[in-house]
């Protein structure tokens, strides 16, 4: 059967970040969301040290997985820090002794077009757990039953399974052809994201329900946006806005079809807390043992050390989706032309702008 470019444009696509280690690589240009695993490792050990029962979880072999681990090397920090508030329950209770020391299994999962060779080639030496990738998307089933005692995901679940498919639809009053990303302005639009978002957390937190021991832990750090404030108000949103820009600007030199821009958007949502909560409370599988929104610890965050290394992480994040799009034609030429209108409109991660805040919360398996 012969697929319309129509149905191509909203089918699921594998969103995956730049593999290798090069200069551009995503292992390189990670800093940022390292920045973000580094604000929240104190807040993680302790909710987790304090939330994790094990009495229920003692287990000579203790698994944990990370949902979206992309090519590394945060991935290794954040379980990392996982272990660490496991081992630091495990003696706070009666299972500190050597005789009930469990074996660690750790899971890296993450799309099969995710470069695991570079994962596994960048694993720190001499790790002393075992570990395996698991590719696949998470927006579905990928362990047994009863396997997993913690889940971890981190600047993942923004990412939707697929666009929805109204908002590349020219039919549609959810048609969104005046921007690459849901604003939160357009109402129809706004809605059709929030549906998408809705589903992909329904079918989620479902699979991770039954991957679950009774009592295993997922930990959740996802960006997100004040409550009642748009997306297009915050800093994120006014990258998109300047990132939009420089596409159309490429209309006019023939590098992109206007149309193609049309169709342009980015599979992603910002929730509120609000929204979160009640997604997570509405679905009942799972208890909310720890929910905070973080804004202070992440203003040091952004501040990254130049311009060029600013541009370099934004490729090192986009290139996937545009060259998915638009082809790998024009992917030097884009990512030169917004690096220049970025030095040129002195823009800044987050100035002017309502800052957006980054989502962490625990949740136990009912």
């Amino acid at each position: 059967m012969e697929v319309t470019d129509q149905e191509t444009k909203t089918m699921p696509q594998p969103i995956t970040m730049k593999g290798g280690d090069g200069p551009l690589s995503y292992t390189k240009n990670s800093s940022f969301q390292k920045g973000v695993v580094d604000a929240t490792k104190g807040l993680m050990i302790h909710a987790i040290a304090n939330k994790l029962d094990m009495e229920k979880l003692c287990s000579q072999t203790f698994r944990i997985v990370d949902f979206g681990c992309s090519i590394g090397p945060n991935t290794f920090f954040s379980l990392q820090n996982i272990i660490q508030a496991v081992e630091q329950k495990r003696h706070q209770t009666n299972h500190g002794n050597s005789a009930t020391t469990p074996e660690f299994q750790l899971f890296f999962n993450d799309h099969s077009s995710n470069d695991f060779n570079t994962l596994f080639e960048s694993l720190p030496p001499s790790w002393p757990y075992f570990v395996a990738g698991v590719p696949g998307s998470f927006y579905g089933r990928l362990f047994p039953k009863s396997s997993i005692h913690i889940g971890h995901s981190s600047n993942a679940l923004q990412w939707l399974s697929k666009v929805p498919e109204e908002v590349v639809d020219c039919n549609s009053s959810a048609y969104n052809g005046g921007s690459i990303y849901c604003t939160g302005i357009e109402t129809e639009v706004a809605k059709a994201y929030a549906t998408q978002f809705e589903n992909d957390m329904e079918t989620f937190l479902n699979a991770r329900a039954e991957e679950l021991v009774n009592g295993g832990l997922i930990v959740i750090l996802m960006g997100g946006i004040p409550d009642g404030t748009s997306l297009s108000q915050t800093a994120i949103g006014k990258f998109y806005d300047l990132f939009g820009s420089c596409l159309l600007d490429l209309t006019n030199t023939g590098l992109i079809k206007e149309e193609k821009v049309k169709s342009f958007n980015l599979p992603l949502y910002f929730p509120s807390a609000k929204e979160l909560k009640a997604l997570i409370e509405k679905n009942g599988r799972f208890s909310i043992e720890s929910f905070d929104e973080i804004t202070e610890q992440l203003k040091g965050v952004a501040a990254l050390p130049s311009a060029q290394n600013y541009i370099s992480h934004v490729r090192a994040g986009f290139e996937g989706v545009m060259k998915e799009h638009f082809g790998h034609e024009m992917v030097d030429e884009f990512f030169a032309y917004y690096g220049n209108k970025h030095l040129e409109c002195g823009f800044v991660f987050g100035e002017n702008a309502a800052a957006n805040t980054l989502i962490f919360m625990i949740l136990k398996r009912i």
